[in-house]
């Protein structure tokens, strides 16, 4: 489905990405861990057309990324859902949503999408009127990923969504992560909670300073006495 070939960013001289190659299948949860400043994020930015690589392709269903436009990409079944949740906290909870919806006209299916968000992430529903804003740190990320789903997405990036959360809430964003994907959304998750990230994906990447050191299932990983040391540790519930 997304395919990255040989891609390499660099910022004003330094190499944020060395030539990073992974692949994401349709269905499945795909996560990309390390530390901060691995070049998770560069990647996930370099997708949806923020960063312009130096070398290295970017196909999506066969088609060329790097020529598409970012509006032309959600139109196509690409979201993210960026890191630190940037909801518009002047709005209220539903214009939120509507705004995920912002290029599709079909009243009808954007209701029933409308409820099926709701019936995600029911804390929304009860806020419906409430100023996202002033929403907890918890409620702005289900509301982040709720106004993603509103573009009915075929693929849906985010950007380390576990972060600055309590443990239980933590334990609500997977778990609607795996219910999303249940529902046929591929997903390509950056995590720096290694354990909680591998624990739902189907493969996952490990990468160190612009590379990718390692690959597998979230199993052979979580398995795997390096990942163990390096992010597994006490690190992994920080």
């Amino acid at each position: 489905m997304l395919k990255i070939d040989n891609l390499t960013v660099a910022y004003g001289g330094i190499e944020a990405l060395k030539g990073i190659s992974l692949e994401v299948e349709e269905g499945k949860i795909v996560t990309l861990v390390g530390a901060n400043g691995a070049g998770k994020s560069t990647t996930l930015r370099s997708v949806v057309g923020l960063t312009k690589p130096k070398t290295g392709t970017i196909t999506y269903m066969g088609m060329n990324l790097l020529v598409m436009k970012t509006q032309e990409m959600v139109r196509n079944g690409i979201t993210l859902v960026p890191e630190g949740r940037r909801v518009f906290p002047n709005l209220t909870v539903l214009e939120n949503l509507k705004i995920g919806a912002f290029y599709r006209n079909d009243e009808k299916n954007i209701k029933e999408d409308m409820e099926w968000v709701y019936s995600l992430f029911p804390r929304l529903k009860e806020r419906t009127w409430q100023l996202s804003g002033t929403l907890s740190g918890g409620e702005q990320q289900m509301l982040a990923v709720g106004r993603a789903l509103m573009s009915r997405p075929k693929l849906m990036m985010m950007d380390e969504p576990s972060l600055g959360l309590a443990p239980l809430i933590i334990k609500d964003i997977f778990n609607i992560i795996k219910e999303v994907n249940k529902q046929g959304v591929t997903i390509l998750l950056i995590e720096q909670n290694a354990n909680a990230a591998l624990h739902i994906a189907d493969k996952g990447y490990v990468m160190e300073t612009g590379r990718i050191t390692m690959a597998g299932s979230g199993k052979e990983l979580l398995a795997n006495p390096e990942v163990k040391k390096a992010y597994l540790g006490d690190t992994a519930h920080k």
